[in-house]
């Protein structure tokens, strides 16, 4: 059994890490075994976050003045947090593949950018495309318009030089 002193370091790390974490989910991992909690911490990882599992009353003292303090208030159950200030998405995603797999993987809420959410809040957010493609796509159309602009301008000279060639062909500017 820890010693109070160890608890209050446990406690201290936490609340550093859960601080600067822009997006959190709370989850649930009873009946796990050894290897699955492997395979899901290599998945987590893989995503670019990190995972912990956290005693319930040093969750909510880690939590308490900190954004997160409102997601782990009265936590009940064996819980688990997975934390990251990257993208949310990615994580979200890794998850939900993740808890597909082990049903006895459970979501209990997230916390995104500050905003707390709830179950269908996760599964949308796993549901979007990665960052990168939405950049790709964002780039696209601003490209294409730009693109038709000048395709419209100069279809003005490439006209003018089709009309212009055509007169010439029929000797109409002969004098």
């Amino acid at each position: 059994m820890k010693k109070k002193s160890e608890k209050q370091k446990d406690m201290e790390a936490l609340r550093e890490q859960l601080a600067k974490a822009q997006n959190v989910f709370l989850t649930g991992f009873e009946k796990l075994t050894v290897a699955q909690d492997f395979e899901l911490r290599k998945t987590i990882r893989g995503a670019g976050a990190n995972y912990k599992v956290i005693k319930n009353r040093i969750g909510e003292k880690a939590a308490e003045g900190i954004p997160v303090g409102d997601l782990l208030k009265e936590l009940k159950g064996m819980c688990s947090v997975a934390y990251t200030s990257g993208d949310p998405v990615a994580l979200a995603k890794a998850l939900t593949v993740y808890a597909k797999a082990n049903p006895s993987f459970t979501f209990k809420a997230g916390m995104v950018e500050g905003r707390v959410v709830d179950l269908a809040g996760i599964q949308a957010l796993a549901s979007l495309p990665p960052k990168e493609e939405i950049y790709g796509k964002l780039l696209y159309l601003i490209q294409a318009s730009a693109q038709r602009l000048v395709t419209v301008i100069n279809g003005v000279g490439r006209n003018l030089a089709v009309v212009v060639d055509q007169g010439v062909k029929e000797n109409k500017f002969s004098s």
